[in-house]
């Protein structure tokens, strides 16, 4: 990634365990893409109270050139579930978006004529 990785933390204690699994999962987002300009990661532990208890929410903002992709996933109970599906609709959605630039673009960014 061009630009470090941003993790927030809100009403939850950002521990070395958790910067981890944000990190190393941040990382595969680079195979694929390595236009990637900045990651945010907020994770979120709302203090509301739930019939189901604690529940995680993870957003993640992807800046690549043209775009803004942006995840949020239902939260979850668990954090590393929580961590892990909005990974990968961020990976899912990063793929789509260079599938449908690459179609216009080539290796180098520039524009392909179509015909």
């Amino acid at each position: 990634m061009r630009l470090p990785l941003q993790i927030t933390a809100r009403d939850i204690e950002l521990t070395e365990a958790i910067e981890t699994a944000v990190r190393k999962k941040a990382e595969k987002l680079d195979q694929f893409s390595d236009r990637i300009m900045a990651c945010r990661v907020v994770i979120e532990c709302p203090h509301k109270h739930h019939h189901k208890g604690v529940l995680y929410n993870v957003h993640i903002d992807l800046t690549v050139p043209g775009a803004e992709l942006v995840v949020k996933r239902e939260p979850n109970e668990d954090l590393y579930v929580a961590l892990r599906d909005a990974f990968d609709a961020a990976a899912r959605q990063l793929r789509e978006h260079m599938d449908r630039t690459q179609d216009h673009h080539g290796p180098n960014g520039a524009a392909v004529a179509e015909g």
